[in-house]
């Protein structure tokens, strides 16, 4: 073979390796995407969740010492992730901001009661555990009454878990994609060598001998592009957050950490596998069937 006919073969192999690898890494970039998602999607429930409020009225006459001690006390309540202390003088504050009024020197007095604005635990934020909490907490005589929207709860649970249904589901199509088009990138790409491979083996080289190369090039490819995935992760990440700052769940590095260690597994062993099945096909081939 002339050095004109080894130089081309070295420019296409190499332009076969960076397309593949191009290819991985835009795959993974969207696996990656989908992860993002997925995890948002999870601390957006939960936001919402434990921000579901409950207005706790105290009786009128309760000391704000008395009051301060039942916040002590329903905090201590597993049910509870933490609690706000509205005085009259606030809640008056508040009522006349939302009136744009003083309703106070209208009526010549301050008619509203003090009240904790009790915040569940996410896995208590439903009807159920909330009723339940309101009986427990209703034997207590500082307590007059307990007002929460129960229709809204029921509202932002049955559409949590609807979205979460819907993104499961994307999740799983696009994964399915994602796996389908690493396969195939990798199967076109080992097809452009598939003559090498039949030639190892016709001068006796042993399955595994030729498996070898193709398969750490296949590892390696996989780990480049989920290198590059997670770099452009990265800067989407840091556009997202200088766009809309008001996305704290963007911050969570740890959770940030887990994905992007899913997207380097994914490509390897995908990248992996689908080189080593796509090597032992044309091993398992005869002479004419690689002009197919």
């Amino acid at each position: 073979m002339s050095e004109y006919e080894l130089s081309t073969q070295k420019r296409k192999t190499k332009s076969v390796y960076v397309s593949t690898v191009i290819s991985i890494a835009l795959v993974l970039l969207v696996t990656g995407m989908l992860g993002l998602l997925l995890v948002h999607a999870k601390n957006l429930s939960k936001y919402v969740k434990e921000n579901i409020v409950l207005n706790v009225i105290v009786n009128d006459g309760t000391s704000e010492g008395d009051v301060l001690s039942l916040q002590k006390d329903l905090e201590k309540d597993p049910y509870v992730l933490r609690s706000v202390y509205i005085s009259k003088e606030i809640a008056a504050k508040n009522l006349k901001e939302d009136l744009g009024e003083d309703f106070v020197q209208y009526l010549g007095h301050n008619p509203l009661l003090p009240s904790l604005d009790v915040y569940m635990k996410e896995n208590y934020a439903n009807t159920d555990s909330i009723k339940t909490f309101i009986e427990k907490i209703s034997k207590n005589n500082k307590i007059k009454e307990v007002v929460y929207q129960e229709s809204l709860i029921d509202m932002v649970n049955k559409n949590v878990r609807i979205i979460g249904m819907i993104v499961l589901a994307f999740a799983v199509i696009l994964l399915i994609i994602a796996v389908a088009l690493i396969n195939n990138t990798i199967r076109l790409a080992i097809y452009s060598q598939r003559f090498l491979i039949k030639s190892m083996q016709l001068i006796g080289a042993t399955k595994n001998f030729i498996r070898k190369p193709f398969i750490t090039y296949g590892i390696i490819h996989g780990l480049l592009g989920s290198l590059i995935a997670i770099l452009l992760l990265i800067l989407t990440l840091k556009l997202a957050q200088q766009q809309i700052p008001e996305l704290v769940f963007l911050r969570n590095w740890f959770e940030f950490a887990i994905i992007f260690l899913g997207v380097i597994c994914i490509g390897i062993l995908i990248s992996g596998l689908s080189t080593y099945f796509a090597v032992t096909k044309y091993l398992k081939a005869q002479s004419n069937d690689l002009y197919r």
